[in-house]
């Protein structure tokens, strides 16, 4: 990997590349579905905005094989940002200042913010993708995945990707 790669992480995924189940919607009482910390690094130039989709990629839908499910969907992320803080989703406004500015979307559960994954087995993957962007999205009060896809497109300047597993 090269160290000038635009790169995304998340300090509690282990070296084996697993969420931590407080995380998730298995998680215990306070330490329940709890919106992971991510840092990203090197930032493409000409970037005016982020854009995050988290998905878990081997749902599984009763009318066909593999669905992704959406978890979080978050724009209008400031560029200057370096990361969001654990438990960010719902709380952006309490953080103020750049994080102020940021707009969470409705996840596959319909509600806005992180949702984590409720698993009837283990071994599910999901797919952290930041998008740099080269605008500042206008997208209304609702924001979808679908909604934020189609408005990125043409806009995307660089990708970061990461995989855990659950």
């Amino acid at each position: 990997m090269a160290s000038d790669e635009f790169r995304l992480v998340s300090p509690p995924i282990d070296r084996e590349g697993k969420l931590p189940r407080k995380y998730t919607d298995n998680g215990q009482g306070a330490l329940k579905s709890v919106s992971p910390p991510l840092e990203w690094y090197n930032v493409p130039e000409g970037t005016q905005s982020l854009a995050l989709v988290v998905q878990d990629i081997d749902a599984p839908d009763p009318s066909s094989p593999i669905v992704p499910w959406t978890c979080w969907v978050v724009a209008n992320i400031p560029p200057q940002l370096k990361g969001l803080p654990e438990g960010f989703s719902g709380k952006g406004h309490e953080h103020g200042g750049d994080y102020a500015e940021i707009q969470e979307g409705n996840n596959d559960h319909k509600v806005p913010g992180w949702r984590g994954p409720k698993l009837p087995s283990h071994g599910h993957r999901f797919e952290f993708k930041l998008y740099a962007l080269d605008e500042k999205l206008n997208l209304g009060r609702k924001v979808t995945k679908e909604k934020l896809l189609e408005a990125i497109e043409g806009h995307v300047v660089g990708e970061a990707e990461l995989i855990a597993t659950f």
